[in-house]
């Protein structure tokens, strides 16, 4: 399922989705099937810092560079505020992925992804709910 951002810009794809690139797609391939043999193995219930540990070490053991819990200040008018704002994970310094383990996805986490996005200056994040019964279910693509 795809949910994109309405002021984005690039091309379209020939699913009418923006482009990103063959890099940035497969990285973004990697962490979804990432996702989808933790959630598999796992089942929902357990703490999101459990999913986002697993998925952590499943995307390094893919050969892809994973950061957890990676500071995101604010700058706004040459100000710069370390305000506790953290990435669950960036993957290959390109794609933001967001962990959580809820009973369902609010606006609230669509929109703290896309702000997340804005204020990294990447185009690519994933907002993930381990506890749906198919992660497929869970499972929320946002591009810049």
């Amino acid at each position: 399922m795809a949910l994109e951002h309405e002021d984005h810009e690039g091309h379209e794809d020939h699913k009418g989705r923006l482009s990103l690139g063959p890099g940035l797609e497969a990285i973004g391939r990697q962490v979804v099937d990432s996702a989808i043999k933790v959630h598999r193995a796992l089942g929902p219930g357990l703490l999101e810092s459990a999913y986002e540990h697993c998925l952590a070490h499943e995307m390094i053991g893919r050969g892809l560079s994973v950061r957890r819990q990676v500071g995101l200040p604010i700058e706004y008018d040459g100000l710069r505020l370390d305000t506790g704002y953290r990435l669950d994970l960036l993957v290959a310094d390109a794609v933001v992925v967001e962990v959580k383990a809820v009973e369902a996805i609010s606006r609230l986490y669509e929109a703290q992804l896309l702000t997340y996005l804005k204020l990294s200056g990447l185009r690519l994040g994933y907002l993930l709910n381990f506890n749906a019964v198919q992660l497929r279910q869970g499972l929320r693509r946002f591009v810049r």
